[in-house]
């Protein structure tokens, strides 16, 4: 497969896609035939949305104009009115999890922002479609972006506790374009450039539709699709909405996936297959592109999440891990695409040659660094395996780190790089998997002090809901990276991201949990609390108290138990003194209250009792807090 022909005489690449009207003047445009409204500030750089998709777009010969974080009518009008149709996302995160934290509290801070302000609204993609359909009623809408895309389907939604309609059914758009949709997106401007309407357009692979509802009515089902319970059940029967998830869940491989219909009462959402991969050539092609790596010249202030991922490189997409509380899934998908190593040296090379470069790259990875070129399982060419998913203890997966080995030498050798850092996190699984000296390398050579891994628990039952790798795995790589760093003549520590609060998790897995980072002198000042977010198996087991695949019924920590949970992960803080007394008491655990070695915490917190003594005790016994 070859890298996709411009669909009209190719546009020469501007510095930046035009925020303004001047901008579009000094190019000679008069109309745009794409316009792209954003909740993040516009920075052009590959891992920013609006950015990818914008030049993709005029790669492919259409002008593109940016319109980012409109707050007020004017600013919907700057660009006038497209030629093609208007592209809204709410920006790389859901608007609902950017503004508010797992315990519902307003957010002081947006990273997506220029000075970090809040500018994004709530249901980002829901308020920008209302307004700009207002203002250009007859111009097509397509959504896209995470919102949008993993709320395609009615969804549990927990800022309002509620099952919402697909957004489909509540925003007045025509089209969700989901997961990575670069593919999509020129199939959809050549067809309404060739003179089709948005209405004509209903087989788009990596698009979701809308049909009104008399005219469903009466069709006979067609084989290549299924239909799952409508809006009204899953929103009345929590047993119903777990059957609607499973159904549509395994309609999410590309090859063998089918069409999912899910009848609302004023509309029908059609999710049609999954956009088919992209080949090398065309990742190579995408990210070759003459991105920026900075924001916008019109802002004052800087936007803060450019910063670490300014000087990174992304090698891959997608991720087979599917871990339950993960919507990749669902947007990048399954399978594993690589560009070539060729491509990603021209880009460093590049990357050497900008202005601000200082001889560091901060990441080189995707969704799981250590999956890059993990793609040759011969089941793939037909799609991932539909009644199981990929480990790896699985035979035929691929866990051959060679060639990411062989980049990342590569990668150093050039002229320029002084330092090349993994910090997009590793899977410690796959390593275990591997005899080849991927770990020797990182740890001699691309650690910066702490490895970020991701166990989440290290109870066996919460790790199976989870979908996560068991603790036996978690021993054995810690075990692995100390010879490994110390070989290398490193003091090197893991960072191990743990989650409290996930379902099938109970206060008693929660102190087994602390007792662990006891013993194994670990401690985590940062706590993620389960958040349920649309569309991943764990938000359905949060909701339904059921695991969707098998309807049995699945323990489900709220409220106060929540709370504990958490607390439980930082027994050390004396703030969480109250609640980590209770959370033993309440798992039976009072033997681990009191003065012995092997307890958690005192039976009364004397002053002076805290998390820096306890650091200072790890440290004089030979352990350091990562």
């Amino acid at each position: 497969m070859t890298a996709w022909p411009p669909s009209k005489a190719m546009r020469e690449q501007p510095a930046f896609l035009p925020m303004f009207w001047r901008e579009a003047e000094e190019k000679g445009i008069d109309q745009f035939d794409v316009i792209l409204i954003s909740g993040d500030g516009y920075v052009d750089h590959p891992s920013f949305a609006a950015a990818l998709v914008g030049r993709v777009l005029w790669d492919a010969g259409y002008s593109v104009g940016i319109i980012a974080q409109p707050g007020q009518r004017e600013d919907f009008l700057r660009l006038g009115k497209p030629r093609l149709f208007l592209g809204i996302s709410s920006g790389n995160v859901d608007s609902m999890v950017n503004n508010l934290t797992a315990n519902l509290k307003r957010r002081s801070h947006d990273v997506y922002s220029p000075g970090g302000r809040l500018l994004r609204p709530d249901r980002a993609a829901i308020v920008y479609a209302n307004l700009a359909h207002a203002l250009f009623p007859k111009v097509p809408i397509v959504l896209g972006g995470i919102e949008a895309s993993l709320r395609r389907f009615a969804h549990y939604d927990y800022w309002s506790d509620s099952v919402r309609q697909s957004i489909l059914a509540d925003a007045p758009a025509d089209m969700i374009i989901y997961g990575m949709g670069e593919r999509a997106l020129r199939e959809v401007a050549r067809r309404l450039e060739r003179g089709e309407k948005i209405s004509e357009i209903r087989d788009v692979r990596g698009t979701a539709v809308k049909e009104e509802v008399a005219r469903w009515k009466g069709r006979e089902a067609s084989s290549d699709e299924t239909q799952i319970p409508g809006f009204g059940q899953v929103s009345a029967d929590k047993r119903e909405y777990a059957r609607a998830f499973a159904l549509h869940y395994q309609e999410q491989d590309p090859f063998h996936g089918r069409r999912v219909v899910q009848p609302h009462p004023k509309t029908v959402v059609i999710q049609n297959p999954p956009a088919r991969p992209l080949c090398t050539e065309e990742l190579d092609r995408i990210y070759e592109l003459p991105f920026q790596r900075a924001a916008h010249p019109s802002y004052r202030e800087s936007i803060p999440a450019l910063d670490p991922v300014r000087f990174s490189i992304t090698s891959h997409r997608g991720c087979f891990g599917s871990c339950s509380f993960c919507a990749l899934t669902h947007h990048q998908g399954r399978i594993v695409q690589s560009r070539s190593m060729e491509s990603i040296l021209r880009e460093v090379k590049r990357l050497v040659e900008m202005k601000g470069f200082a001889g560091i790259i901060s990441d080189v990875g995707g969704p799981t660094a250590n999956m890059y070129s993990l793609s040759s399982c011969p089941r793939w060419k037909s799609g991932a395996c539909p009644d199981k998913l990929c480990s790896a203890d699985c035979p035929t997966l691929d866990k051959d780190h060679s060639r990411q080995v062989e980049l990342l030498r590569r990668i150093r050798e050039v002229a320029g790089v002084k330092k090349v850092f993994i910090s997009s996190g590793i899977r410690h699984d796959l390593i275990m998997a591997d005899s080849s000296s991927y770990l020797q390398e990182l740890c001699r050579h691309h650690v910066s002090g702490h490895l970020k891994i991701a166990p989440e628990h290290v109870s066996r039952s919460v790790t199976l809901c989870m979908n996560k790798p068991p603790r036996e795995v978690l021993d054995a790589f810690r075990v692995r990276f100390s010879d490994a760093s110390k070989a290398a003549g490193r003091e090197q520590y893991i960072l191990p991201y743990l989650m409290s609060g996930h379902p099938g998790c109970t206060v008693g897995d929660m102190v087994e949990l602390a007792e662990y980072l006891r013993e194994a002198r670990l401690y985590t000042e940062q706590v993620q609390d389960f958040t349920p977010t649309p569309m991943t198996v764990s938000t359905a087991m949060y909701y339904t108290g059921l695991d969707p695949f098998t309807l049995k019924p699945v323990h489900v920590p709220k409220g106060r138990e929540k709370r504990i949970q958490r607390a439980m992960l930082q027994y050390r803080d004396p703030r969480n003194y109250d609640l980590v007394r209770e959370g033993l008491e309440m798992a039976g655990r009072e033997d681990l209250i009191g003065s012995g070695r092997r307890c958690l915490i005192p039976a009364r917190p004397a002053a002076g009792w805290g998390m820096k003594r306890e650091k200072r005790r790890d440290e004089r016994e030979g352990g350091k807090p990562s």
